[in-house]
């Protein structure tokens, strides 16, 4: 069962831009330019994208999230772009009928997308086992199943192994991965729940991925290949620890002294590294930091992206003072809906409607539609009993009874003769999910950057500051080695 050498997946570009940077902290332009340095690393594949990561790519960016594939792709010989699924949803909070996933996995499929890792935020096996089976029809290269890590009386070790058996008897199912998305896995726990695990999975490989968020994953790692785990999720170190993964420097050098090997290129991932210090320091992005154990976070469990997201939301609107309340509400919020596996979306679920509480006079005086979704069991049954009082108010509210009488999402069939049949199948889609004054802002900036280099990032923002000051006529930029001198010479009072 021991594991004497172990393969990495990297999560830099999706989970640990999640998890630190909100998912907006990187374009298609900053991908690219480390895009053939991460293919060098030796990495058995790229932890990429999600539905929502796509949506933040058009939202934030006004970048085309296809385009985004299609070009990392060309810039990757041997190493997979992985996409993660809950087969749920796309983009859109709606339950999404299976012909638009269908669609969905055979779009990413055609444009790069070769592994796909396929989660259930209620853990339910044969939902797993749907979405992967459709996924095989699409034709990727490789198929994942997870299993959602969390802490309670009914998940114990017997629990998951069971889950990871019926997941390796399916033949298109590759690999099995343990999802812990808030970070709870602690080595005490792993030295039972791992074995049991692999050994409920045979020769298949089995994959770790783990969070930072308490300072426990960097302890559990190192154990993991001595009790049967062929794989390990990590980022590169600018973008790793805080909420997201373990740092590969890191890992590697415990692992090293534990005697187990890798493949991995030092040297590429160390200018992997650089790259994104550099980077980070030119776009202003925060650096994860090791973070001390919480007793606490047992409680709230919310995942690392989703600590992130909240930040971010909470910075914008000036209250990111208020985070720690925001937690104590998400204890309560998470009670009273039946504690659901604080994973994607149900994190979201729970988070969102704890900082609207917080930040309004009275708690649920204002539900979101994804709440009151799935109080009425349009996402599946909670695990436990919802609160009959939050019940109550949630199902007598006017909202309610609207979401109640809509019908589920159509077809694709009568989704095209709503959205227009002259549209590539790739367009069609993300207006199918996502507001449309968004797509158009995408369509109209046109093809996305493909170039980026965070040593002149500063000097564009000033320049781009400067357009917009008609006062300013004279600017002069000096430093070591470097010097520019720019001049209005405008006409009738314009700058050109």
């Amino acid at each position: 069962m021991k594991q004497d050498k172990v393969q990495f997946i990297d999560t830099t570009l999706r989970d640990g831009n999640q998890s630190l940077w909100g998912a907006t902290g990187l374009t298609t332009g900053m991908m690219l330019q480390i895009a053939p340095v991460l293919d060098r690393v030796g990495y058995h594949a790229l932890d990429f994208s999600t539905s929502t990561h796509m949506a933040v790519t058009v939202r934030f960016h006004k970048e085309d999230p296809w385009e985004r594939l299609r070009l990392l792709k060309s810039r990757l010989k041997r190493t997979p772009l992985t996409f993660l699924s809950t087969g749920m949803r796309f983009i859109s909070w709606e339950t999404a009928h299976s012909e638009v996933m269908a669609l969905s996995y055979q779009l990413l499929v055609n444009n790069g997308i070769e592994r796909f890792m396929v989660m259930d935020p209620m853990n339910t096996t044969q939902a797993v086992i749907d979405n992967c089976q459709a996924i095989a029809k699409a034709g990727a290269s490789e198929i994942v199943g997870a299993l959602v890590y969390t802490v309670s009386p009914i998940h114990d070790d017997a629990f998951f192994a069971n889950m990871a058996a019926q997941l390796a008897a399916q033949p298109f199912i590759d690999r099995v991965y343990l999802k812990d998305p808030s970070g709870l896995l602690t080595p005490e726990r792993a030295r039972t729940l791992l074995p049991a695990i692999k050994t409920a999975l045979g020769n298949k490989p089995f994959e770790l991925h783990s969070h930072c968020t308490i300072g426990l994953a960097p302890f559990t790692y190192p154990e993991a290949p001595s009790l049967g785990v062929d794989t390990l999720h990590t980022a590169a170190r600018p973008a790793a620890n805080g909420t997201s993964q373990p740092a590969v420097e890191n890992v590697v050098n415990n692992l090293q002294a534990r005697g187990v090997s890798h493949d991995l290129d030092l040297d590429a991932m160390a200018e992997v590294s650089e790259y994104f210090s550099r980077l980070t320091k030119a776009e202003g992005l925060p650096v994860g930091v090791p973070q001390e154990y919480d007793e606490r976070y047992f409680s709230h469990q919310l995942p690392g992206g989703m600590i992130g997201t909240m930040r971010r939301q909470l910075r914008e609107i000036r209250q990111e003072h208020r985070l720690p309340e925001v937690y104590e509400e998400v204890v309560r919020v998470r009670a009273e809906l039946g504690y659901p596996i604080m994973v994607t979306p149900f994190s979201q679920v729970v988070g969102t409607m704890a900082v609207m509480n917080v930040l309004a006079p009275e708690r649920y005086a204002n539900v979101p539609d994804e709440v009151i979704r799935y109080v009425v069991g349009r996402f599946g049954t909670p695990p436990g009993e919802v609160d009959p009082n939050v019940r109550d108010r949630i199902e007598n509210m006017p909202r309610a009874k609207e979401l109640l009488s809509q019908p589920p999402m159509p077809g694709v069939a009568e989704l095209r003769q709503r959205f227009g049949k002259h549209l590539s199948d790739e367009e069609f889609l993300l207006r199918a999910v996502m507001p449309a004054d968004q797509v158009d802002a995408m369509v109209a900036a046109g093809p996305c950057r493909q170039t980026y280099n965070p040593s002149v990032t500063p000097v564009e923002k000033l320049l781009a500051e400067l357009a917009k000051r008609p006062d300013v006529t004279h600017a002069r930029i000096e430093r070591e080695g470097f010097l520019m001198e720019l001049r209005s010479h405008g006409v009738a009072g314009d700058k050109t």
